[in-house]
């Protein structure tokens, strides 16, 4: 029977021509929109947590209330013994400390009066250990524009479009005025080793990298950091695993009133991105509703024209005695072949993109010059195991669905009605 009915459909081209066409369309649409955001939820993953909150994030108690502010005052004292103890608890991940710290930077001029001044944002990172995994995570090298990365104390790297906003190049000084963890004003004299484009908004405005051992000495941050960053070896977010050591370490330290104990966060609710993923899962479903209720209209439409051309054949098969749900059920099986090959054609053209997006990516930077959120200008597509499959839910279920509505029909038809559309 399957034979029969595919060869119906190969040789009768009206049958099956203008259906596979409408799955084929939709469904590249569908697997491409699919990778697509995706990627978007994987670019903003990725950037919140090498920027921002890590996998899994340890602060103080004190500090997490107020982490938006990088509070150093309430930083984390002591912080090779308690990297040593989750090092020893969790050897499937990677940590590594850090230092947000604000302020300003003072440009002087040949006269070593000030010449500009700027606010900053700094990000103080271990960059001088060999084993520390920050030149990877935050793509220092291959974000260098001028310059070089810091190889001796007092030298840090700035913004790109920072720095030409200050008129400065590497080699010049500037001078960092910022607080101590105690509230003390402090100034520090940098060198500008280089300047890097980071390729998010937020940073590129104003940002400064430096090792974190120069930041504890001016500071007054000996052996301390505001937060302690775990990452998995392989840089992917795993979100049951991030909960369940979150979960355990924090077991520890339930009972404890000090508002300096260490307490762990996991990285959808350390960024803010719980409720961006949330909406992302549910814009998918809302995708693949959208394509198959709009594909059923269309192939309903298509069936019914089909219907009307193939009305005297199910005449035909009635009065020779074939049953109406027979009739049916070899429409419903014509339309499953039909989604079947239009879904395959379809998710094979949309990977089509969907590769060259993700290899290549997207620059929408235009769109995030104003954002603070920490997301890269340049979007990629995340072909996955699911992309494969995802266009073949809307293409069979859209095709059997318009089928299913156009072939009620057939029961309507009246034995007593077909020998006279047969002698007409």
């Amino acid at each position: 029977m399957l034979k029969f009915l595919f060869k119906g459909l190969v040789r009768d081209r009206s049958r099956s021509l203008f259906p596979i066409l409408t799955v084929f369309i939709g469904v590249a649409l569908t697997v491409f929109l699919y990778s697509y955001l995706n990627g978007f939820v994987s670019d903003m993953i990725k950037s919140s947590a090498h920027y921002n909150s890590g996998h899994v994030r340890i602060m103080t108690k004190a500090y997490s209330q107020e982490s938006n502010q990088s509070p150093n005052d309430l930083a984390i004292i002591g912080i090779d013994t308690l990297i040593q103890d989750v090092e020893k608890s969790y050897p499937d991940m990677i940590w590594t400390p850090r230092i947000k710290f604000g302020g300003l930077i003072d440009i002087p001029d040949k006269n070593g009066e000030t010449r500009i001044q700027g606010p900053v944002s700094g990000m103080a990172v271990d960059l001088f250990s060999r084993e520390s995994p920050e030149r990877k995570f935050l793509n220092l090298d291959e974000s260098l524009i001028k310059g070089r990365i810091p190889e001796k104390p007092n030298e840090i790297l700035i913004a790109d479009d920072f720095a030409r906003r200050l008129k400065v190049a590497p080699g010049d000084t500037a001078t960092l005025l910022s607080s101590t963890m105690y509230g003390s004003m402090v100034m520090t004299n940098f060198v500008i080793a280089g300047t890097i484009h980071f390729g998010i908004a937020a940073l590129d405005r104003g940002a400064i990298i430096t090792d974190i051992s120069d930041i504890q000495k001016s500071l007054d941050m000996n052996n301390a950091a505001g937060e302690i960053l775990g990452f998995f070896k392989d840089d992917n977010f795993h979100s049951e695993k991030a909960y369940r050591i979150r979960d355990s370490f924090n077991e520890k330290y339930k009972n404890s009133e000090d508002e300096f104990a260490p307490i762990m966060g996991a990285l959808p609710e350390e960024s803010g991105l719980s409720d961006y993923m949330g909406l992302i899962d549910i814009a998918s479903f809302v995708i693949i509703g959208i394509f198959i209720f709009a594909m059923a209209i269309v192939l309903w439409n298509a069936g019914l024209m089909g219907s009307l051309r193939r009305y005297g054949e199910m005449g035909v098969r009635l009065a020779v005695g074939e049953e109406k749900g027979h009739i049916y059920r070899t429409l419903i099986l014509e339309s499953i072949m039909i989604g079947i090959v239009g879904s395959f054609l379809g998710t094979l053209f949309g990977l089509i993109p969907s590769y060259l997006m993700e290899i290549y990516g997207l620059d929408l930077s235009f769109l995030f010059e104003k954002s603070s959120v920490m997301i890269t200008g340049v979007l990629h597509a995340d072909v996955t195991y699911e992309t494969y499959l995802i266009g073949f839910i809307p293409g069979i279920l859209a095709t059997v669905l318009g089928t299913s509505i156009a072939g009620i029909g057939i029961y309507k038809r009246e034995t007593a009605q077909l020998f006279k559309e047969l002698e007409a």
